[in-house]
């Protein structure tokens, strides 16, 4: 099976039918061959996408997160190394505009040797992913 990690960006703009990439989000999302493709995401990203969803278009879009889109993850949760790993990354690479979020990712995708990503941010391009979306 195929693991797919699934970003903030990508999973933000499934929930906001207003996102500027809305469209292009349920295209690639609906692409995407779940009888050989598995989605995952880190405990961070879900946190970022859940925060970002109350915040922008209220609970009931924390509601659909819960019961049409987190079952379809394959969540991994953020042990301190990672944690660790993500920061020295952060600080290491002195890039303001990529989060302490991304980083994790990256490092997530790096340890479970995933390619591709189901994200709109470029920064996964830039560190070496594909993105799907």
């Amino acid at each position: 099976m195929t693991e797919v990690f699934a970003d903030t960006s990508a999973l933000y703009a499934l929930l906001d039918s207003g996102d500027r990439v809305h469209r292009a989000a349920v295209t690639a999302f609906d692409r995407i061959d779940r009888g050989n493709s598995q989605l995952v995401s880190s405990s961070y990203v879900v946190l970022e996408t859940v925060s970002l969803a109350q915040a922008r278009l209220g609970v009931a879009a924390v509601r659909t997160w819960r019961d049409a889109f987190e079952p379809l993850l394959d969540i991994v949760w953020v042990t301190a190394d990672l944690h660790v790993r993500a920061l020295v990354a952060l600080t290491s690479a002195g890039q303001r505009r990529i989060s302490l979020t991304d980083w994790t990712s990256f490092e997530l995708m790096r340890d479970r040797r995933m390619s591709t990503a189901f994200a709109f941010d470029p920064h996964f391009r830039t560190q070496g992913f594909t993105l799907l979306a």
